[in-house]
Order: structure tokens, then C-alpha cells, then sequence
């Protein structure tokens, strides 16, 4: 905790708006070389002697149960009705928060990678962590802290000796990633793809692409790692990675051409770089997830066996294109959440895998798509249509109204169905068990399709 210790030392010292929002500042300054230090928190039920807690929005409610827990500093910006030399006012929680994150970036040992992108962060980042640990101390971004709040969080969470610190960056709007990466000042970088999420607020594709691109002025071209095969990072500097060849490359970059691809069941396997590599997920795009790992971890001194290695076996966290059996059926649960770009692709790569099943897709609404949200859910109705789904069952009010659409515009929708009760859905499936079944389930998260799986 010794270079935690520091940035807040550095914090305190160096942040003269302290002495307007702290009027002992100076003498609370004096009593920090005596504090002990365990751990950082924002949740006043998990403190324990000696942690630092920071008391955001509602946890300003519970600095007092901070303290009689023995916390020894607490962060805050609302006025107490206690005195203690153990409260540090703030401005705001937050930007502190993010500000001593920063330093403690600075005094630790460990580089940063941020990975961002409209799909596949998730999924990149445990591939990306699976294969550097094979050789380096390794942390990453747990469950959904890639914001303003989690993000910083982490940073200050991670053990100094960690070498590389693999951080999710999520966003809803212009900016939020470039506060992100002030916060980071990350090492490398990895765009996913630019896709359609948060339509709602961002309108068009073009501002994704803004966005989400927001990392790039803090990274040299060589140490960017982007798919060939997306329209709007192709001509982006940095290094390929994907199915496409004809790529122009800044200097110091590379391509990495994806080749021979292979999907199995239970796998996929394809060359890199003329080496060849597998891995225990499925599609084309998880192919390219891999490859920018691979590339970076190139970059960063790994050799070809320990990169296979590591996607030897790979642990993803659970909702993404995750098979499990359900009562004996066959299960592919890709329910955490749903853009156009990403159920187009998860719907093609379950009915490429899974040929000769009887396969039944279970799709939700697609949420914050904006003013174009009807039409991309046509969309995907008539994808799984395409794709020879005997059976599309539909869940959600846009799902509803696309359905409504296409029935007036003499689309075949025979093989759909629409249901507003998940347990008449699960009684439908369930009354299917003795075909070769397989099912695919899809929606944004707060559809929450996997609530089918739970219970008798």
C-alpha cells in the first residue's frame, strides 16, 4: 500500500481547492503520516479497520458508519454533523476519486491497456487477460466498472505489483472515454469495433466512431490495435488486425491477416502471422477478438506458445454466446446485452454451428437504438428468418410493433411468435425437449431473457 499511501499523500498536499472545501486541511494533512492503510471502498457495508472510503452521492449518508467501523479516511462532500480528522471534505467525491487514481497510476509499477468499442469489450478483455497471465502479473476490469466511477475505482483496487492493468472502457456520450483515459493515461490500446449502441444519445454512427476513438491522442500509432474488416477503423492509424489484406499501414505498424478459419462446436481455429491458433469460443468475430490479442501480446514480448496457451481454455464471463444445458436442452445464452451489429452476428454464428439441430431463437428488445430502433429490429427478425431458424420467439415492445410491420408488409413470419409472459415462453420451449433442440437467447439487459433458465 506504500505507493497508494503516496497519491494520497500527493492528493492532499497538492490540491489547494482542499482549503476551501476543508478548512483543517492542513492539520488533517499532518495526522495522515500516522494512518494506517488497508484498502479503498465506496460501499459502506464492506469497510473494515483502516480502509479509505469514498463516500459517493448517497454514501455521504453513512461517513459515521465509516468511521465507528475504524475506516482511517473518508472522503466526502457534504457536510457532516460529526468532527473528525479522519473526514476529508471535497469538492465533489468523484473527480477526487479519479484525481488520486491518476497519481496512484503514476507511482505504481503497472502499464495500462484500455480496450473499448460498440461490442466485444468484455470478451476481449478476458481473452486479453488469459493469455498475458501466462507470463505477467495480471488485473482487470470486474463485472460493469468500465465508467467514470468504476474505472478509477479499479485502478486504485489494483495491487502495485501488478505489471499489466486490462481496463474496459464504456461510454454513452461524446467525452466520457477521453475523461476516461485522463484518469488512465493508458500504455496500449484496443478498439473492438464501432457499431450502434447508444444511438439514443450519440444519433449517428458517425459520433460512435468519435467517441469511442476519443483513446487514440493518448496513444502512439504502434501501440493501437484495431480490426481491418470495421469500415470506420480501417483508416485509422495503428495495427490491423482481421480478415482483410488490403490495408494501407502507418510506419512501425503491422497487419495481421486472419486465415484458414475453422468453426467447430466447441471451438474455432485459425492462422495469424503464419502461426496457427484455437480457442474453446465460437464465431468469426470471437476470431478477431483473439487477434487483437494476439497482436498486442506480440507486442509486448509473449511467443506463440504461450499465447496458445492462454486461449487454450478460455473462462468468459457468462452471458456472452455461453453454452450451458437446460433441462437437457442445449443452450446458448449471449443474453448480457444486444446491439444490430452483435445479434446479427451471434444469430448467424449459432445457426452455422448448429446445422443439423432444431433451432430456436429467443430474441428481446434492442435498447437505446434511437429514432431508427423499429427498423433494426425488423432487421434482425428477418436475419434469424434467413439464417433457417425453425422457430423465432420475440419478446419486448419493439420486438412487438417490428413484428406488427412485416406482417403488413407480406413478410413470411410464420415461423415467429411474440409472448410478453417469459413463463409461457419457457413452457413452449420446454414443450419441445424431445426434438434435436438448440436455443439461442438474445436481448439487451434489461430484457433479462435468461430469467427462462431460472426455476423449475
Amino acid at each position: 500500500m506504500e505507493k497508494l499511501f503516496k497519491a494520497i499523500k500527493k492528493f492532499l498536499n497538492g490540491t489547494e481547492s482542499l482549503k476551501k472545501t476543508d478548512s483543517n486541511i492542513e492539520r488533517k494533512i499532518n495526522r495522515v503520516e500516522d494512518i494506517k492503510f488497508n484498502k479503498i471502498v465506496m460501499d459502506s457495508k464492506k469497510i473494515e479497520e483502516n480502509d479509505v472510503f469514498f463516500a459517493i452521492n448517497n454514501g455521504n449518508n453513512y461517513v459515521e458508519e465509516a468511521l465507528e467501523k475504524q475506516a482511517s479516511l473518508v472522503f466526502c462532500d457534504k457536510k457532516q454533523n460529526i468532527d473528525s480528522d479522519r473526514i476529508i471534505y471535497v469538492e465533489n467525491t468523484v473527480e477526487a476519486m479519479q484525481k488520486i487514481a491518476n497519481l496512484y497510476r503514476k507511482e505504481a509499477n503497472f502499464k495500462i491497456i484500455g480496450i473499448t468499442g460498440s461490442n466485444g469489450k468484455t470478451t476481449t478483455k478476458d481473452i486479453l487477460y488469459s493469455v498475458l497471465s501466462q507470463k505477467y502479473k495480471v488485473e482487470k476490469t470486474q463485472g460493469n466498472y468500465n465508467n467514470h466511477i468504476g474505472l478509477p475505482f479499479t485502478i486504485l483496487t489494483a495491487n502495485e505489483n501488478t505489471q499489466y492493468l486490462i481496463l474496459e472502457m464504456g461510454m454513452s456520450s461524446l467525452g466520457e472515454i477521453d475523461l476516461l483515459c485522463k484518469v488512465a493515461e493508458p500504455d496500449y490500446g484496443i478498439i473492438t469495433n464501432i457499431g450502434l449502441s447508444h444511438m439514443e444519445i450519440l444519433k449517428t454512427k458517425e459520433n460512435v466512431f468519435k467517441a469511442k476513438t476519443e483513446m487514440l491522442k493518448y496513444l502512439e500509432k504502434d501501440r493501437v490495435f484495431l480490426p481491418s474488416d470495421d469500415e470506420f477503423l480501417i483508416n485509422v492509424s495503428g495495427n490491423k488486425i482481421g480478415f482483410n489484406s488490403n490495408v494501407k499501414l502507418d510506419e512501425n505498424c503491422k497487419n495481421y491477416v486472419i486465415n484458414n478459419f475453422v468453426q467447430e462446436e466447441n471451438k474455432i481455429s485459425f492462422s495469424m502471422d503464419e502461426e496457427n491458433f484455437s480457442t474453446n469460443l465460437n464465431g468469426e468475430y470471437n476470431a478477431n477478438n483473439c487477434g487483437l490479442v494476439i497482436a498486442l501480446a506480440k507486442k509486448i514480448g509473449l511467443n506463440p506458445e504461450e499465447i496458445q496457451m492462454g486461449l487454450k481454455e478460455l473462462c468468459i464471463t457468462p452471458m456472452r454466446f455461453q453454452k450451458v444445458y437446460w433441462k437437457d436442452i442445449l443452450v446458448i445464452n449471449d443474453a448480457y446485452n444486444a446491439s444490430p451489429i452483435s445479434m446479427e452476428l451471434g444469430l448467424k454464428s449459432f445457426a452455422q454451428i448448429y446445422k443439423e439441430k432444431y433451432k430456436i431463437a429467443f430474441i428481446g428488445d434492442m435498447l437505446e437504438l434511437g429514432e431508427k430502433e423499429i427498423h433494426y429490429h425488423e432487421d434482425a427478425i428477418k436475419q434469424a428468418l434467413s439464417f433457417g431458424f425453425q422457430e423465432i420467439i420475440l419478446y419486448g415492445e419493439r420486438m412487438e410493433k417490428s413484428l406488427e410491420n412485416l406482417e403488413k408488409s407480406n413478410v413470411d413470419v410464420r415461423r415467429v411468435s411474440f409472448f410478453r409472459d417469459k413463463e409461457e415462453v419457457k413452457k413452449i420451449i420446454l414443450s419441445k425437449k424431445e426434438l434435436k433442440l438448440a436455443l439461442f437467447i438474445k436481448g439487451s439487459r434489461g430484457m433479462k431473457l435468461e430469467d427462462i433458465l431460472k426455476g423449475n
